[in-house]
């Protein structure tokens, strides 16, 4: 089977996903100490798609030093940036002078493990110009519904049914296989998305649009909680990351150079960074990531939490379900529990919903 390239919605502010994005693109917000673009290359190269076409139009330069031109992470990769921004339909049409046979597009929001070849033999089999990826979900009102036949062919498209109202569980999840000649449908320039624009387009004009059912993990991660709740799956395994093989049940992992007092106290699962120091008597109860060069002064009681980058915590501090970003000073004695903080911001973190896993 020939490989096919691979178009990446990266995309831009990431507005949901605030505080957390205020001064980074959200594809490079870290999920287990690693940015969440590189564990999408890894999931793409582990189903054989070695070109990845990036499309960026928030602060692209930070992407681009990160990762360079693919190689360290084993693809190659080709930028195309948006002067503004230009939907998700739009994005692929700026990309179009590199796609000349079948195409993967991804949602960069997206946490799947679905399998990208079976999907492929799925779309050639019924020669579709575009087959859309699935998922069933309990509550379908927020979501874009897609209507089926029994061929899992398209019948119709409805953008967040009242509740009750939906025909089907099955929502767009976000992945899609394309021919190159649907671009010539998209027009050249403007905002354009797929959802509302080009799929319902096709259909008009009679092209065959399939759907794709798939029933195993799916996660958009853009707002704070389920950002927070796929950490905590890939640490007990409801989902496995290709760039994060070693992980096994409890485990603790430590980066280089990692300083843990002896009377302290680590249950897994647990990842903490590099450089990192763990004082006396510190407890940290997993699931539990913290990031390179942390302090937990000696005393600090923490659970169930994402810690970035060098972030400071004061002696006999508690802290539980909450995401802490980079370069936080939190002082003696604090108590902090189900909140964000960011760049000085702090938020309520909401108690995580169905994840769809």
């Amino acid at each position: 089977m020939s490989k096919l390239k691979a178009v990446l919605l990266v995309g831009g502010l990431g507005t949901r996903l605030k505080p957390l994005t205020d001064y980074m693109p959200k594809s490079i917000v870290p999920l287990l100490n690693r940015p969440v673009l590189e564990h999408t290359l890894a999931y793409l190269k582990h189903y054989g798609v070695e070109d990845v076409i990036l499309t960026l139009n928030y602060l692209p330069e930070m992407i681009q030093a990160y990762f360079g031109d693919g190689k360290r992470c084993g693809v190659n990769l080709t930028y195309c940036i948006e002067k503004e921004p230009l939907g998700t339909a739009g994005a692929v049409k700026n990309a179009a002078a590199y796609l000349d046979s079948s195409f993967y597009v991804l949602n960069g929001d997206l946490f799947t493990d679905m399998d990208l070849r079976h999907m492929l033999v799925f779309h050639r089999a019924r020669k579709a110009a575009a087959t859309i990826s699935l998922t069933w979900v309990e509550n379908p009102s927020a979501f874009g519904v897609v209507e089926t036949d029994a061929d899992r062919r398209v019948k119709a498209f409805i953008e967040k049914p009242p509740p009750g109202t939906a025909t089907t569980n099955w929502i767009n999840a976000g992945t899609y296989i394309l021919e190159p000649e649907v671009l010539e449908h998209i027009p050249d320039g403007q905002p354009y998305m797929f959802e509302r624009g080009l799929f319902p387009a096709l259909l008009d004009m009679g092209k065959p649009v399939y759907g794709y059912e798939y029933r195993g993990y799916w996660l958009d991660m853009g707002r704070p909680e389920t950002y927070f709740s796929l950490n905590m799956d890939l640490l007990n395994r409801k989902i496995n990351s290709p760039l994060l093989q070693e992980i096994k049940d409890n485990g603790i992992y430590y980066g280089k150079d990692v300083t843990v007092h002896p009377a302290a106290e680590v249950k897994g699962p647990v990842v903490i960074g590099e450089g990192s120091r763990i004082g006396r008597g510190v407890r940290i109860t997993g699931p539990a990531v913290i990031g390179r060069e942390c302090c937990l002064e000696d005393g600090v009681n923490l659970e169930n939490a994402v810690i970035w980058d060098r972030v400071s915590i004061g002696a006999g501090s508690r802290l539980s379900h909450c995401i802490i970003g980079s370069d936080a000073a939190i002082g003696r004695n604090s108590n902090i529990a189900d909140c964000v903080m960011n760049a000085g911001r702090t938020v309520t973190l909401p108690v995580p919903g169905a994840n769809g896993a």
